[in-house]
This record gives C-alpha cells, sequence and structure tokens, in this order.
C-alpha cells in the first residue's frame, strides 16, 4: 500500500500542546540516529523532514498525518547528544516527556537505535520508561547500510536478550531496507489486525 505524510502541527513548547483527535506513534531516538532521514525515507520524498549534519536539528514535535489511513506519525527531538545548551536540552525533554504522559491517543513509540553501535545508556532508560508507562514499543535499528553483516547479527542478538520477542526491524534510509516492514508495523500499533 502507498502511504503519504502531510506536515500538519509543529509544536515548540509545552502550552502548545493540545489533543490531536487521532491515533498517533512517536518516533524517539538519539539525535544522530537518523530521525529525518526516516522520516523522509517513509514518505518516499528528500525534505519532508530538515536533515543535517549536526545532530538536533529536530527541536520541536512534529506531526506528520499518514495517508491514507489517517493517524499521526510524530517526530519528536532527539534526546543526548546535541550542541545546544542544557537548557534548551531540558526544556525538550520537559516537552517530551508531558507529550508522552499526557497523549490520548499515543499507541506506541518507534525508538530508533542506532545498529553500528552496541545498546547505549540513554535507549535504554527511554526503552525502561517506556515499559514502565506500558507503551508499546517499536524497536528500529537505524543506518544497518553501514554495518558489516556480522555487526548487525551482534547487534541483533544483544537487542533479542534486551527485548524477548520484540525484534527489531533493521532499517536503512539509504537503501529503504526494512521500509515496508516498518510501515507495517506502524500501521500495526494503530490499526490492529488490519
Amino acid at each position: 500500500m502507498n502511504h503519504s505524510l502531510e506536515l500538519v502541527k509543529t509544536i515548540f513548547e509545552i502550552n502548545q500542546l493540545e489533543p490531536m483527535e487521532a491515533p498517533q506513534v512517536a518516533l524517539a531516538g538519539r539525535s544522530n540516529v537518523g530521525k529525518s532521514s526516516l522520516v523522509n525515507c517513509l514518505a518516499g520524498r528528500k525534505a519532508l523532514a530538515r536533515i543535517s549534519s549536526t545532530p538536533g536539528k529536530t527541536r520541536s514535535l512534529n506531526f506528520y498525518l499518514v495517508h491514507p489511513e489517517q493517524f499521526y506519525l510524530v517526530d519528536l527531538p532527539g534526546y543526548g547528544y546535541a550542541r545546544t545548551s542544557k537548557t534548551e536540552r531540558a526544556k525538550w525533554g520537559r516537552l517530551i516527556e508531558s507529550y508522552i504522559r499526557d497523549s490520548q491517543h499515543l499507541c506506541a513509540v518507534a525508538v530508533l537505535l542506532d545498529g553500528r553501535l552496541p545498546p547505549q545508556k540513554i535507549d535504554l532508560e527511554l526503552i525502561a520508561y517506556l515499559k514502565a508507562a506500558s507503551i508499546r514499543l517499536i524497536p528500529v535499528l537505524t543506518k544497518v547500510d553501514k554495518c558489516k553483516q556480522k555487526d548487525l547479527a551482534k547487534r541483533g542478538n544483544e537487542w533479542k536478550e534486551l527485548l524477548g520477542s520484540n525484534i527489531p526491524v533493521h532499517f536503512s534510509s539509504k537503501t529503504g531496507r526494512g521500509r515496508e516492514k516498518l510501515w507495517n508495523r506502524l500501521v500495526e500499533a494503530v490499526i490492529p489486525n488490519p
């Protein structure tokens, strides 16, 4: 099935948060994990989400309406490394936490994990937070085109030990690997047994 994305709302401050009356799946990940590239790959467009060589370009919650299913993909600011002040990062953290805690329509969070790196403490903390809040988790290993097969298998096994049967989608924005599989997981999260 062909899907398209339309940017409908951008939120920079907690007081701008308002109910968006449709199911939602959030995209979360470290500042340099490739979220904007993933959004563009899913959309089949090169410049829907702004990409930069400087980590931390996404500084807002970006609500993309998915057609034809009519749910929102919500791109969250990256966490961890970013060339911004601690005050700015703390503000993003409060915005993200407020959204995740208070959204009535959040069905799942797709957690983007760099396929080149072993499990990182900051990613494990987010996963623990989501599990404690009983929020469905969709793990996605990004940048798999930059991994040797042996290293990718090792990463997969490490995450399998941590996540059990919730096997990460192997994704490459460059080659499109995992694109359809990820779309299927996103749609399943908002429309059970389509």
